[in-house]
């Protein structure tokens, strides 16, 4: 009789224990922005950037999209280059780096990649390495 017990307490003991799994994936977030700026970004607004689309006329910048912690804002921007002459354009801006186009009185439009380096200010390098000095209009 004893030995009865003992086999069905070893067996509710057996099948009530559950194996430790790893706990499930994370469901992946479904993202409309790319993982590096673009020029052409600065240029149209996808349908799913329209619908968080914001502006607000305190800050500086032109208009954003995205969510907190992921929002992408547009600037315009002056500056000048290495040689000391004028510059303007408009950026687009995702965390610290951004992209866009600039325009010279010699050049109509001129694809750069810019850094911010202080509040307002951004570094900004063309395809041919050449250097801006840039701030937020």
């Amino acid at each position: 009789m004893q030995k009865n017990y003992l086999i069905l307490l070893l067996l509710f003991f057996l099948f009530s224990c559950k194996k430790a799994s790893a706990p499930p994936p994370l469901p992946q977030v479904n993202s409309f922005y790319k993982p590096v700026i673009q020029a052409d970004d600065r240029k149209t607004i996808t349908p799913e950037e329209a619908k968080t689309y914001h502006v607000n006329t305190t800050y500086k910048y032109e208009y954003r999209t995205g969510h907190p912690g992921n929002y992408e804002y547009n600037y315009d921007v002056k500056g000048i280059n290495i040689k000391g002459d004028s510059v303007f354009g408009n950026i687009n801006t995702q965390g610290k780096y951004g992209a866009g186009i600039l325009k010279t009185d010699s050049i109509p439009e001129l694809e750069i990649n810019t850094e911010w380096v202080s509040n307002g200010k951004l570094k900004a390098l063309d395809k041919n390495g050449n250097e801006y000095q840039l701030i937020v209009k």
